[in-house]
């Protein structure tokens, strides 16, 4: 059931939505362990029953199909989290034959699972292929055993490389996450374990610098002096060397922080994100954007797995003109392809001035290609920077 919402903003079919992409994610809330890096809406596992979460994740799906009746069938569904390959295959294959039933999915559509190393060689990763799973992304986060230790990772190399080698076997399409730019990490340190990572052959890569949350371990830790981030021009450093090798092993950029070997890597559904298309949030704390009757809404479902059990309320605001364009400027700069202008100015903006553009385009931070703003290398570096510039040009 949703919140009803009171104001309406401007009609803007045609420039966010379902045209762009049309996702289903589902937060599994449970892990093993807790990373003290991580920021997400998640719970111990210990001996949790999932079952009555799990039907109300089934119900919630149900219960979208009337709000979103006029919506085109699926282009990928992401099981995330959290955990869920804690679930079993036959949980998996519910949630999946749920989705599809009631939205249905598109030829080829991207269906992909999160996975913690230590987790493979007790999971049934046939079974997974069986249920509908056709893509997974493995949490790898580092491939040294004592940054593993200082990440709160339960997993270590060895068995990071034999679940890349299990998954290999079964699934062409896989990703590894990674997380660099740690305090103390060195260029040269940082090449290697970039390198051994390549060595693995995963056809893609999300390597994300390490973001100190205030309300995470690590945003403790920092917050009493007991940790250290990385300066910047050394995280500037550890990225610009990350995309040479990246791009040298031939995994280039498609987007800032994502790196596939051909487009049929690409992940499909994280471009859903980018383009500000829309997606259906299901399980304690998602949030979604969903586009209909000529509106843009933000959902979030209630963040308590008990509460989500009650009734999976998703939240429901409009979001206008305004709301749209700040988020659709920095997530549509992020890919390789760039950003239409054209599609904020289709929401009321004024176009931004040529001197505003030609700063960033003599700094070799962008380029211009009609009407739409890409980066340049230089330019994913300072994406953030970048979007800030162009949203106080535009009023935003």
């Amino acid at each position: 059931m949703l919140a009803e919402a009171q104001t309406l903003a401007p009609d803007i079919s045609g420039v966010v939505g379902p045209d762009y992409g049309f996702g289903l994610y589902m937060h599994w809330p449970y892990c093993s362990k807790i990373c003290p890096y991580c920021d997400f809406n998640v719970y111990a596992a210990k001996d949790h029953d999932t079952d009555p979460l799990l039907e109300a994740i089934l119900n919630d799906i149900r219960a979208h199909k009337e709000t979103l009746s006029d919506h085109p069938t699926l282009t990928s569904i992401f099981l995330g989290g959290g955990t869920p390959s804690l679930l079993k295959p036959h949980e998996i294959e519910q949630v999946l034959v749920t989705a599809v039933d009631t939205f249905g999915l598109q030829a080829g559509g991207e269906v992909t699972i999160e996975v913690n190393p230590e987790h493979v060689p007790d999971s049934d990763l046939a079974g997974w292929r069986s249920a509908g799973i056709n893509r997974v992304s493995l949490g790898v986060q580092a491939l040294n055993d004592d940054a593993l230790k200082f990440l709160g990772r339960i997993h270590t190399a060895d068995q990071a490389r034999a679940a890349v080698d299990a998954i290999g076997a079964q699934f062409d399409n896989f990703s590894l996450d990674l997380i660099y730019a740690r305090p103390g990490q060195s260029l040269a340190d940082w090449r290697v374990e970039l390198g051994a990572v390549l060595d693995l052959g995963a056809p893609h890569l999300s390597l994300y610098e390490l973001t100190i949350e205030e309300r995470t371990a690590f945003g403790k830790r920092a917050a009493r002096g007991k940790l250290t981030p990385l300066e910047d021009d050394d995280q500037a450093d550890l990225y610009e060397v990350t995309q040479e090798i990246c791009q040298t092993a031939g995994l280039p950029a498609y987007e800032v922080s994502n790196h596939a070997r051909s487009e049929a890597y690409e992940s499909q559904h994280n471009h859903i994100y980018w383009a500000n298309g829309d997606w259906i949030g299901l399980g304690p704390g998602a949030h979604g954007r969903l586009t209909y009757g000529g509106h843009r809404y933000a959902t979030e479902a209630a963040r308590l797995p008990e509460d989500y059990i009650t009734g999976p309320m998703q939240f429901r605001s409009v979001l206008d003109s305004i709301d749209i364009s700040r988020e659709l400027l920095p997530m549509g700069l992020r890919p390789r392809g760039g950003l239409d202008l054209r599609r904020l100015y289709a929401l009321g903006l004024s176009p931004i001035s040529a001197g505003d553009i030609s700063i960033l385009i003599e700094a070799d931070l962008v380029r211009m290609k009609d009407q739409t703003l890409i980066l340049t290398e230089a330019g994913r570096l300072m994406a953030d920077g970048i979007a800030k510039h162009v949203a106080k040009a535009l009023n935003i």
